[in-house]
C-alpha cells in the first residue's frame, strides 16, 4: 500500500508537471496568405487565440485591400492614377495610393533614381505586366530607346494635398521594387498597436519582425541565387528589423541562351545582367525593398555609392561571377552555409 500511494502521488505529480508545462507552452499562429504574387506567411507567438484570430483576419483584408488597390496593370486605384498622370493635368489621387507614391518620390530621390517607379511603361514593354513571365525576343531598341528619351522621373510628379499631377506624360507607376516592404511596415505597425510582442511577416522571403522566437532572435536564410531550393547564408533578425533581397531569379525569362530578368535598369531600359542577388537588412522595410532593388541595378561596380547615401550599413551582392561583397557591418552577422565562399568587404 505504501509502495502504490507513492506510485498514485508521482503520477499525480508527474501529470501537473505536464499541464503546467503545456499551459506555459508558447502559443504560436501561423497563415499563409497569396498577395503580391507570391506567399505571404504570418507567425504570432505567444499570444491570445482570440487577438490572433482576430490580427490574422485584419491582416488578410488590409493586404488583399492594397493588393488592388497598388496593382500596377490591373483596373483599381493605381491604375486610375496613371491614366490621368499621363494627362499633365491636376486630379483628385485615391487615398489608398498617395502615401505609397510620397515615400516613392522620397526613395528614388536618394537612391540616384536607380530605384523609379515611373518607368511602368518601360517594365510593361519588357513583358512583365502580366502573370506570366514573357517569351520571344526583347523589345525593339527604337522602342526602348523612345521610351528613356522621356526620361520618366518620381521628381515630375507633384502633390498637393490630395491633389496630384505629373509634368511627364511618359510616367507611368509601378511599385514592384516597393510594395511588398510598405505593406509590411503597415502590417507590422498594426500588429504592435495591437500588443503583439512576437511576431515574423515573411513574403516570399522578404520579411520583418516584432521580438525574438522564444529565447533566441528569429533566424532565417537567405536563398542561394543559382542553386534552387538551398539557402546562401543565414542571419539573426532582431526586433524591429527587415531583411530585404532582390535576386534576378524572382522573375525572368530566358531568349537565345541569355536571361532577362524583370528588373530594369532605368539609365539602359534594359534588365540588368551584372548582380545576381542583394540583400538589405534595414528597419524600414520599404526603403530595405527600394534599396535593394537600386543596388542591384547598380551591381557590383556602384553599389558602394547608393549604399551610403542611403546609410545603409548591411548590405550582401552576389555577382554574376558568384563573388559576394559585403560591408563590415554584415559580414559579422551574416553566416555563409558553403565556406567555399570567400567574401569581399568592402566599407561603402
Amino acid at each position: 500500500m505504501h509502495l502504490a500511494r507513492h506510485l498514485r502521488l508521482f503520477t499525480l505529480l508527474s501529470l501537473l508537471l505536464l499541464i503546467s508545462g503545456c499551459q506555459q507552452a508558447p502559443r504560436e499562429y501561423k497563415q499563409t496568405l497569396l498577395v503580391f504574387g507570391t506567399l505571404v506567411n504570418i507567425t504570432l507567438r505567444d499570444i491570445d487565440p482570440k487577438l490572433a484570430q482576430k490580427s490574422i483576419d485584419h491582416i488578410r483584408k488590409d493586404l488583399n485591400f492594397m493588393h488592388v488597390a497598388w496593382h500596377a496593370w490591373k483596373p483599381g486605384p493605381m491604375g486610375r492614377t496613371n491614366t490621368l498622370l499621363a494627362t499633365g493635368d491636376w486630379f483628385s489621387a485615391d487615398p489608398s495610393v498617395v502615401p505609397l507614391i510620397k515615400k516613392g518620390i522620397e526613395l528614388s530621390r536618394i537612391s540616384n533614381n536607380l530605384f523609379n517607379p515611373a518607368i511602368g511603361k518601360l517594365i510593361a514593354l519588357w513583358g512583365y505586366h502580366q502573370d506570366d513571365a514573357p517569351k520571344g525576343p526583347p523589345p525593339p531598341k527604337k522602342d526602348i530607346e523612345k521610351l528613356l528619351a522621356q526620361h520618366p522621373r518620381m521628381s515630375d510628379i507633384e502633390i498637393d494635398g490630395l491633389r496630384m499631377r505629373s509634368r511627364n506624360p511618359a510616367v507611368q507607376l509601378d511599385f514592384g521594387g516597393m510594395a511588398k516592404g510598405f505593406a509590411i511596415d503597415q502590417i507590422i505597425n498594426y500588429l504592435r498597436s495591437q500588443g503583439v510582442h512576437d511576431a515574423i511577416i515573411n513574403a516570399g522571403g522578404d520579411l520583418k519582425v516584432i521580438g525574438s522566437h522564444g529565447d533566441r532572435p528569429w533566424r532565417i536564410g537567405i536563398r542561394h541565387p543559382r542553386k534552387k531550393g538551398e539557402v546562401l547564408a543565414a542571419l539573426d533578425v532582431s526586433d524591429g528589423e527587415s531583411v530585404f533581397t532582390s535576386g534576378d531569379y524572382e522573375r525572368y525569362y530566358d531568349y537565345k541562351g541569355r536571361r532577362y530578368d524583370h528588373i530594369i535598369d532605368p539609365r539602359t531600359g534594359y534588365p540588368t545582367d551584372q548582380s545576381t542577388s542583394v540583400t538589405v537588412i534595414l528597419g524600414d522595410a520599404a526603403t530595405a525593398d527600394a534599396a535593394a532593388t537600386a543596388l542591384f541595378v547598380a551591381g557590383p561596380s556602384g553599389w558602394q555609392t547608393i549604399a551610403r547615401k542611403m546609410h545603409l550599413r548591411y548590405v550582401m551582392l552576389v555577382d554574376k561571377k558568384g563573388e559576394i561583397f559585403m560591408t563590415p557591418a554584415m559580414a559579422k552577422r551574416i553566416e555563409l552555409t558553403d565556406m567555399n565562399y570567400k567574401p569581399i568587404i568592402i566599407q561603402p
